[in-house]
């Protein structure tokens, strides 16, 4: 006997919400409880609860909550995150049984329902999602840039990028453009060539208003017009985060390594990578390091170094130890340590003799680029709380072999050393696929 349709449709996207849920919520522990219910109209519900650590989700016959450690609880993104996915499964569930609204809201059942999920994030009306929205826009800018990653032009990387005002009019830089001129940021973009010449996402992108009309291809710095980031992010994209700050508007780039990257609010939101959506939650991220490293400058000057070789794909492990006087001799060996370094007089040199330079240096001293050619070099770069270099390239020792059942006898070399290394001061390690981690007290806290 089959199912009428409002009970299929009702278990389908109760599914669909489950599934969303367990993607952009991994470090949550997920719990359904069955719970009475008299209507199956597609309202869901966000139930506060006294517990910042739990969230708890009502939709159809079933409650379904979210755990997370109580030292870390849900941040205003994750609620909010939450938040744009029952909006855009409610809506959709809504419109299935409307054919006014199936009719006028077309765009929802549109590309990836994953990008309908960070539209409705990002867009500020989402939470009424029953008329149209920028969430429409937002959404098939990321579709357009979807389209381009999979294409190729002369056999190089493509990237683009998308700068949506929260305005009809460009403010910068004002030009009458008449009506017969405009045309829709769309995918239909991406069948001419020329779309990939016009616009490489990280010195100029397509300017495009809130009713998605193209206005402009301009340089991203134009619109960069605030000085400061709250939150580092790689150098070649900070004009993307300065040009959201305070005022509304997204950008939107696709990378030449292909992963999309979302602007807003003066931070990186957003990041595609490795075919799935990462929320990133950078600020509530950088404040928890910055509690760790307890010295402004020095977690600011890593955390920028970590987001530059990310970008790049170059990988990194970064250590600041508590009590070096205690720590370095049991995870750095004595040929490791440069203030046991000695200049060996030889004719020739040695691999002592090029680091010896760095004895006794704060990285304050070195210029941006030379550090982060010293963090590319292979091993660990162990630092002090002042940011005093310790060692570089150093390959840690591990005074403990791995119980049967940790982590360190399944991770790769790297995260090993960095878990191990965590028992003694804040790690960071970027990994070669993009992903930085952050260890301390041999706990894994986040990843961007």
């Amino acid at each position: 006997m089959s199912l009428p349709p409002v009970f299929a449709a009702s278990a389908l996207y109760d599914s669909l919400l489950q599934a969303a849920l367990r993607q952009f919520f991994g470090r949550a522990t997920f719990e359904t409880e069955p719970i009475p219910s008299l209507s199956s109209d597609g309202r869901l519900a966000i139930e506060p609860t006294n517990d910042p650590s739990i969230l708890t989700i009502r939709w159809f016959g079933s409650r379904h909550v979210l755990h997370v450690p109580a030292k870390r609880p849900f941040t205003t993104h994750e609620v909010r995150l939450a938040r744009a996915i029952g909006t855009v499964l409610a809506a959709r569930y809504r419109a299935i049984f409307d054919p006014k609204q199936m009719l006028e809201r077309g765009e929802l059942f549109r590309g990836s329902i994953e990008d309908r999920y960070v539209a409705a994030f990002l867009d500020a009306g989402a939470q009424s999602a029953n008329t149209p929205s920028r969430a429409d826009l937002i959404a098939t800018a990321i579709e357009v840039l979807r389209v381009a990653a999979l294409s190729s032009y002369e056999n190089r990387p493509i990237s683009s990028g998308v700068l949506v005002l929260d305005s009809e009019d460009d403010e910068v830089r004002p030009r009458r453009v008449s009506p017969e001129q405009l045309y829709a940021y769309s995918q239909a973009l991406t069948a001419i060539k020329s779309f990939y010449r016009l616009s490489d996402g990280i010195d100029t992108v397509f300017l495009v208003n809130r009713n998605g009309a193209v206005l402009d291809i301009v340089e991203v710095a134009r619109y960069a017009e605030v000085a400061a980031l709250a939150v580092p992010c790689a150098a070649r994209y900070r004009q993307h985060a300065l040009a959201t700050a305070g005022n509304g508007h997204l950008c939107i780039a696709l990378s030449p390594s292909h992963e999309i990257k979302v602007f807003t609010e003066g931070v990186q939101t957003f990041s595609f990578r490795n075919a799935r959506w990462h929320l990133l939650d950078l600020q509530a991220k950088y404040e928890m390091w910055q509690s760790a490293i307890e010295n402004p400058l020095l977690s600011e000057r890593l955390f920028q170094t970590a987001a530059d070789l990310a970008d790049s794909r170059e990988g990194a492990l970064f250590v600041v130890l508590r009590d070096p006087a205690a720590s370095l001799p049991q995870l750095v060996a004595p040929a490791d340590q440069l203030d046991l370094v000695r200049h060996s007089g030889a004719s020739v040199p040695t691999r002592g003799q090029l680091m010896h330079m760095l004895r006794g240096r704060n990285i304050d001293e070195l210029d941006a680029a030379v550090f982060r050619g010293l963090a590319r070099t292979d091993g660990a770069t162990v630092l002090d709380s002042t940011g005093r270099l310790l060692a570089v390239g150093a390959i840690l020792l591990h005074t403990e072999p791995p119980e049967p059942h940790s982590n360190l006898a399944v991770e790769g070399a790297r995260t090993t050393a960095a878990m191990a290394a965590g028992r003694f001061g804040a790690v960071l390690k970027v990994s070669e696929d993009g992903l930085i981690t952050f260890y301390d007290r041999q706990e894994r806290i986040w990843d961007i």
